[in-house]
């Protein structure tokens, strides 16, 4: 399989194996007009197998939503054809848009134009949490 290298854009790499795809719906990849590659399942020496998502646009990239997913991956930032920056992702701390709060009590149920806004508050767990309501929301939610 052969893959070009990207001149201006980013390569969203060491994604865990399957979670590539949720990546690509949160990060509204579909309604993008220029070359992505979504490689599933590729050798990884270290992983194992993983997933990478290359674009080939310089775009602007919601960066919490790719630690919110898999915080784990690297983004490879390319410009004329070369990597000029690396960036290691993390947990976001707080997470605006991304998720929707599951209580149908909350005021964001209501309220339709309030942002959906969650906040961390367990790091090993992966745990956020409403911050209008407290209900509690897993990366599955």
């Amino acid at each position: 399989m052969n893959i070009d290298s990207i001149q201006n854009g980013f390569v969203i790499d060491h994604i865990p194996a399957g979670r590539g795809m949720k990546l690509y719906e949160l990060l509204d990849l579909e309604s993008l007009d220029c070359s992505i590659a979504l490689i599933k399942n590729v050798g990884s020496r270290n992983m194992g197998k993983k997933d990478m998502i290359k674009i080939d646009a310089a775009i602007p990239i919601n960066f919490d939503i790719i630690g919110f997913i898999s915080p784990e991956v690297t983004v490879n930032i390319i410009r004329d054809g070369k990597i000029v920056e690396k960036k290691s992702m993390a947990l976001p701390k707080v997470l605006t848009g991304v998720i929707r709060c599951k209580n149908p009590r909350c005021i964001t149920s209501c309220e339709q134009e309030l942002v959906q806004k969650f906040k961390l508050t367990d790091p090993e767990q992966r745990v956020y949490r409403c911050i209008y309501c407290e209900t509690k929301a897993n990366y599955d939610n």
